[in-house]
């Protein structure tokens, strides 16, 4: 069957014996269960076989890459030690790295922690990575940026979320880096989120009126925050879980991520996403997503993230800034 633990296999027996009759839900406890193993079960009619359910870790050359996000070391129940953390992903397709961290180098604030997922770049940015004197180099007051290798593109979320577990900072700001700063964009946006009846912050927000399209706002309050720069605190990974991987690319994974910082369950107001600093921070628009697959796959993804979204909060009116604004 494979190498799978002997406990694993008797969950994966029992899960079938269960489909057999049709228990579901304790086919669904029991696929829970190999999952939060490391196995996927699959399926083949009335048989089945085991599967790890990610990549090994690899160390090259003393340097650990690693198989999914779950795998990186979290810091994330240690005190803070930095005053802002930026997390950046750098992967196949994505060539601005450089003028990311000459923003970054020129602009942020001290005690900035830059963590820097490589989720396996293509050669010329690994290049950049490796090289001692580097665009990695003294980023920022010398401070080298800590780099999270993958062996395996774990997508936008998971590559995220590596980048999260490394967070020491009470403030967190994901970056794309096709966003050059252009001022102290960081220091702002950590002051914004001084104010508890913000869950987060970013240059650019977006409204909506039906929770289906949205668009592009202008400064102060809205419903979501483009993920081009996205800050929110630490705190709330451990209240609201980290990112959902299903989301392999960056598109709708913004909105949905501010939603679920902003909700506070129907009975209670909602909390605010606030537009600020956009006067601190440039990108160029049109920000593509690498998909290996071609533009099929991605029209693919899109679809399929865009369900995610309104399957949880696709009824949900009362998140909308102008629902708040009409309730008074």
């Amino acid at each position: 069957m494979s190498n799978a633990p002997d406990e694993v296999r008797a969950w994966a027996q029992a899960r079938s014996e269960a489909r057999t009759r049709r228990d579901w839900a304790e086919a669904d406890r029991l696929r829970a269960a190999i999952e939060a193993a490391g196995w996927r079960v699959i399926d083949r009619g009335n048989r089945f076989s085991l599967e790890p359910a990610r990549a090994p870790d690899v160390v090259e050359a003393g340097r650990t890459r690693y198989g999914s996000s779950a795998a990186v070391p979290s810091i994330l129940d240690q005190p803070a030690t930095a005053f802002v953390t930026v997390v950046l992903v750098t992967g196949e397709g994505r060539v601005d790295l450089v003028q990311a961290l000459a923003g970054l180098r020129r602009h942020a604030p001290a005690r900035t922690q830059v963590v820097l997922v490589a989720d396996r770049p293509g050669p010329e940015q690994e290049a950049e990575l490796l090289a001692a004197d580097g665009p990695a180099a003294g980023l920022v007051g010398g401070l080298e940026p800590e780099i999270v290798w993958t062996s395996e593109p774990l997508g936008w979320a998971g590559a995220l979320n590596a980048g999260l577990r490394r967070a020491a900072a009470p403030v967190i700001v994901l970056l794309d880096p096709a966003v050059e700063l252009t001022g102290d964009l960081l220091s702002e946006l950590v002051g914004v989120l001084d104010d508890p009846t913000v869950a987060l912050a970013g240059p650019w927000g977006l409204v909506t009126d039906d929770l289906r399209r949205f668009e592009p706002a202008t400064p102060g309050d809205v419903d979501a925050i483009d993920g081009s720069a996205l800050a929110f605190r630490r705190a709330e990974i451990s209240e609201r879980g980290l990112l959902d991987e299903h989301f392999r690319l960056s598109t709708n994974l913004d909105i949905w991520w501010s939603l679920v910082l902003r909700d506070e369950g129907q009975d209670r107001p909602s909390r605010r996403a606030v537009a600020v600093g956009d006067e601190a921070a440039s990108r160029p628009t049109g920000l593509p997503d690498a998909v290996s697959d071609g533009a099929a796959g991605r029209e693919r993804l899109v679809r399929r993230s865009f369900y995610r979204v309104l399957d949880r909060f696709g009824a949900r009116r009362d998140l909308l800034t102008g629902s708040r604004e009409s309730l008074g």
